[in-house]
Order: C-alpha cells, then sequence, then structure tokens
C-alpha cells in the first residue's frame, strides 16, 4: 500500500508528493496567523466579533477586530486589527441579554448618548445596544457585529 507524504517547513510551504505520480506537487497556504481578503474579493465578512456587553467589556472570539472600546451604556465602538479599505461597508449586529424576558437590539453608526449619526470609519465603527421598544442605550450581555465589504 502507497502514502502520500506531506512535508513542510518554517517558510510555510507545503509539499504534497503522492507515490503513484512521478514528481511532486507544491500546495502553499496561507500564514497560519490568518489574514483579510483583499479588497477585490467582494460581499465577504471583513471583520466580525461577539462580546459581553456589560461591566468590563471583554471580546468572546473575534475575527480582524483588535479591541472594544466602551462609550457608555449600551455605546460601544469595534475597533479594526486591519483597517477596511473605505468606509462603505456594510455593518449587521446584534444584542440582547440571557434573560427569558428581555431582548435587544443592536444599531451602528449612532453615539449613544447624543442619538447622533457617527459615520463609520476605516479603522471602526460605533454600535450602540437598546432593549427592545427602548431609546436608551444599554449594556448587554450578548453583543454581535458583522462587517462586509
Amino acid at each position: 500500500m502507497s502514502s502520500v507524504v506531506i512535508s513542510g517547513d518554517t517558510s510555510g510551504a507545503i509539499t504534497l508528493a503522492a507515490p503513484a505520480v512521478s514528481g511532486t506537487t507544491t500546495l502553499t497556504l496561507p500564514a497560519t496567523t490568518g489574514t483579510v481578503l483583499n479588497d477585490a474579493t467582494v460581499g465577504v465578512c471583513r471583520a466580525w466579533v461577539n462580546f459581553n456587553g456589560t461591566g468590563t467589556v471583554a471580546i468572546r472570539a473575534s475575527f480582524n477586530v483588535t479591541s472594544i472600546t466602551d462609550n457608555g451604556a449600551g455605546d460601544y465602538s469595534v475597533v479594526f486589527t486591519t483597517a477596511i479599505s473605505d468606509a462603505n461597508y456594510c455593518v449587521v449586529t446584534n444584542a440582547g441579554t440571557y434573560a427569558t424576558t428581555i431582548s435587544g437590539v443592536a444599531c451602528p453608526f449612532r453615539n449613544g448618548a447624543t442619538g447622533a449619526y457617527v459615520a463609520p470609519t476605516t479603522a471602526e465603527v460605533r454600535v450602540n445596544a437598546f432593549p427592545l421598544n427602548s431609546t436608551t442605550a444599554t449594556d448587554n450581555q450578548a453583543v454581535t457585529v458583522s462587517v462586509f465589504r
């Protein structure tokens, strides 16, 4: 029985050699730290984050998000690790608590204290979280933000 041999080195190159085929085939993979897709690939998620928005805000999991800034009650800035190419991106948000009777929504591009529009930038996006049927931003246990471009 034959086997496939996979070998690699510190450059990130992996060589795949199949014994039933003469010669070798080289397959190059991206760095293990991951990369942000280039702007030629339109419509993919450029950044996402799931974080605890109560007390000291804390990221649970993320991609291309370096930090969350707590601007006040239910008012957060999501800071990107690698800047988005321009500020014409789409933001999908959600917020909520773990209580069975309370749920929430999140609204991008808004200052929680004044309600004023906050334009997105290539470096970050502002997001506010609200209980349903309320105009007052409040901290939420679960806030998720996805950015598509």
